[in-house]
């Protein structure tokens, strides 16, 4: 049986490791076989992006060697995909080399589009990307006070990841002693300030609390960048003297560029995370379209299931489980404080008040992680 995983984040890497210890004997008698293929040498621990992006930590903490974290008995070759031909079992990499499976994983992730709107890449920050994180650290340094406006663009990448970084300015500026003249105003695309209705009503009162304004229905239309305003397509402004962006993603251009879904969404069955029409291939993490958060969490719950049914199908021809669309976030919440959203397909999150135990457990999962993508917890 030829397994093979395209991309080496969270949900690749934890499938290829759980496989490679469930089908050791398959793989002794090379009745099964592992490979992986991806973009880069390198693994980067994405959550620690908004850390970068306050100098919490440096960017170099972020990566590890990818081919450190893999299994011995998985072959990995750096050789991104370029064509998939799912009717003939095979992909094609950017090195003209063809690889056939019998069974394949996609885990090729998302990448923001900030240039979806325009001025927005010129006229805001973000800590989405290495170079994006480092440069808003820098103008959070330089900054001295003004107006600062917090913009969201949907779908993207760890939607926690709005209220984390309000609650991180509050904090970032009451620590250099210039919240006092500091005016954040946080803008939100739907008629509540987040998605997840729990998570709205639990931030509201933290928000009022912080003195952070806040803007629901402000759909991002443009970015005057030189005038500094921020338009919405519902016809309000904002004036910022400093905006922050999450901007909107799509799934990978390959994806894309090979037809599999719309925007790089592949269509996933919910429960088997098998693509549609494709049972023999399965989706992963930030690349399905389902209805659940694209964050770490979510992926390394998927790849569990994935990785128990892929074994199961190697084994005794049938899969075993199925995904009940698990997420589990931390949510830093200032003051060295954090609480969490824990829910699935069917259970909405019941959030906790804020509280410095779960603060350092979420600081003890950032070194946890190197252990937790190869399988081990």
């Amino acid at each position: 049986m030829r397994i093979l995983i395209v991309g080496g984040g969270t949900g690749g890497t934890i499938i290829a490791n759980n496989l490679a210890r469930r089908l050791d004997s398959e793989i002794r008698a090379r009745t099964a076989n592992i490979t992986m293929l991806s973009a880069s040498d390198l693994h980067m621990y994405q959550p620690g992006l908004l850390y970068v992006a306050f100098g919490q930590m440096m960017p170099d903490e972020l990566y590890r060697k990818q081919a450190t974290l893999l299994e011995s008995s998985i072959e990995f070759h750096v050789d991104p995909v370029d064509k998939f031909e799912l009717d003939r079992k095979e992909v094609t990499t950017k090195s003209g080399k063809t690889y056939a499976y019998d069974i394949l994983v996609i885990a090729t992730g998302s990448r923001v589009m900030p240039r979806k709107i325009p001025g927005l890449e010129e006229g805001s920050e973000t800590f989405y990307t290495e170079a994006g994180a480092v440069s808003m650290f820098k103008k959070l340094r330089e900054f001295e006070g003004g107006n600062v406006g917090i913009v969201v663009g949907v779908p993207h990448k760890c939607p926690i990841a709005p209220v984390e970084v309000t609650f991180s300015l509050h904090d970032y500026f009451n620590k250099r002693g210039i919240r006092d003249k500091v005016n954040i105003k946080y803008h939100y695309p739907i008629n509540r300030i987040h998605s997840i209705e729990n998570v709205a009503i639990w931030a509201k009162p933290e928000f009022d609390r912080m003195g952070v304004e806040y803007e629901t229905l402000f759909n991002i239309e443009e970015v005057d960048v030189e005038n500094k305003i921020v338009k919405s397509m519902e016809g309000s402004e904002y004036k910022y003297d400093l905006l922050i962006s999450i901007p909107e993603h799509h799934g990978m251009g390959v994806i894309e560029d090979n037809g599999l879904g719309k925007d790089g969404w592949i269509p996933t069955d919910r429960y088997q995370l098998t693509m549609e029409g494709h049972d023999n291939v399965y989706v992963v993490g930030d690349t399905t379209n389902l209805p659940v958060s694209k964050t770490g969490s979510a992926a390394h719950f998927e790849a569990e299931v994935i990785s128990e049914n892929i074994a199961s199908i190697v084994k005794i021809g049938v899969p075993v489980t199925e995904y009940d669309g698990k997420v589990y976030c931390f949510i830093e919440a200032g003051h060295d404080k954090a609480t969490y959203a824990n829910f699935n397909y069917e259970n909405p999150p019941d959030l906790r008040a804020a509280n410095k135990s779960m603060h350092w457990f979420k600081m003890s999962y950032n070194k946890m992680y190197w252990t937790s993508v190869r399988g081990l917890l």
